[in-house]
C-alpha cells in the first residue's frame, strides 16, 4: 500500500506548554486509522495539525489527495436547509450530490427542515455528508459518532466500511472503544503530546498482556475484579464468597477490552 499521510516530529506548544512533543506516524492509503487520547492528550491539536486547520511550531504533516473533514464541533445557519447545503458544498467542490450516500445517511428524510430545528445525531449526519460532498481521497472524522442515536450509527458506520472499499483513507478520534475495536486497522495512543502506542488491537493486547474480567452477581449487586490469570483468581474468589457466606447468582468472565488496554496505557506516565 501507498503512504496517504506522513507526519514527523510534529510539534505544537501554548503559551510555553508543549501540547504535542515530536509525533511521528504514517497511515497508509486504505486504512482506517484511530488517533486515540484522554482529554487533553493532544489528539484534537495533532488532527487539526495535519489536516491544515492549525499551524505547527515544528515537523511536518503531509496528506495526499483530497481531504474532507467532519469537525468535533461545527455550525452552519439556522434557516440554511439540509439539500441547500449539500448542493452549497457540491458547488464549491465542482461535484454532484452522491444520492446513494445522502440516502444512506437520511438526509432525504430531514430535507425539508431547517438546520436550527435539527437534532445532535442529524446535524453530526448532515456534517459527515457535506464532508464527503467533495468526493475526499482522505476523510478526517472527529467524534463522528457523538449524539447519534442506533441508526445512525449503524448508518455511519457502513459508511465508513464503504469509503474503505473505494480505497478512501479514514482517520478517527473518538471515545468509543467498541466502535475502534469494530472499525480499525491500526490505532495510535497519545500521552501528554507523546505516540505511546501504534499498532493494531491485537498487538496493543499483546503490549499490554491478557487481561480477563470477572463479574460476579449477588442478591447485594454485581462486582468486577481484573485479573491477568483467570485460572488462578477464580477458585479463590469464589471460595471467599462462599466464607463470607454470600451466595452468587452469577458469574461471567470475559478477556480484556480496548477500552481497559487503552485506559492501562493512557495514562501511563511518559
Amino acid at each position: 500500500m501507498s503512504c496517504a499521510i506522513r507526519v514527523e516530529g510534529l510539534q505544537k506548544s501554548y503559551a510555553g506548554r508543549a501540547v504535542l512533543k515530536g509525533l511521528t506516524f504514517t497511515v497508509e492509503q486504505g486504512e482506517i486509522f484511530a488517533l486515540l487520547g484522554v482529554n487533553g492528550a493532544g489528539k484534537t491539536t495533532a488532527l487539526e495539525c495535519i489536516e491544515g486547520l492549525r499551524r505547527q511550531d515544528g515537523g511536518s504533516a503531509v496528506v495526499w489527495g483530497k481531504a474532507g473533514i467532519q469537525l468535533q464541533s461545527a455550525s452552519l445557519p439556522a434557516h440554511i436547509r439540509p439539500m441547500e447545503a449539500v448542493a452549497l458544498f457540491a458547488k464549491w467542490n465542482g461535484t454532484k450530490p452522491d444520492a446513494a450516500m445522502l440516502d444512506a445517511l437520511g438526509i432525504g428524510g430531514m430535507k425539508k427542515t431547517q438546520y436550527g430545528a435539527l437534532s445532535t445525531g442529524q446535524k453530526r449526519r448532515l456534517h459527515l455528508a457535506l464532508a464527503l460532498t467533495g468526493r475526499p481521497d482522505v476523510v478526517f472524522l472527529d467524534e463522528p459518532t457523538a449524539g447519534l442515536d442506533v441508526e445512525g450509527r449503524v448508518a455511519l458506520h457502513a459508511q465508513i466500511r464503504a469509503l474503505q472499499a473505494q480505497g478512501k483513507t479514514i482517520v478517527l478520534a473518538s471515545h468509543d472503544m467498541a466502535e475502534v475495536e469494530s472499525l480499525c486497522s491500526r490505532i495510535g495512543i497519545l500521552n501528554r503530546g507523546e505516540l505511546v502506542f501504534l499498532g493494531t488491537v491485537t498487538e496493543l493486547t499483546a503490549h499490554i498482556g491478557s487481561r480477563y474480567l470477572v463479574c460476579v452477581r449477588t442478591a447485594q449487586g454485581e462486582e468486577r475484579f481484573e485479573a491477568d490469570d483467570v485460572g488462578e483468581a477464580l477458585l479463590p474468589l469464589l471460595e471467599a464468597y462462599k466464607r463470607c457466606g454470600v451466595a452468587i447468582l452469577d458469574v461471567t468472565v470475559g478477556r480484556g477490552t480496548l477500552e481497559q488496554h487503552f485506559m492501562d496505557i493512557a495514562k501511563e506516565d511518559v
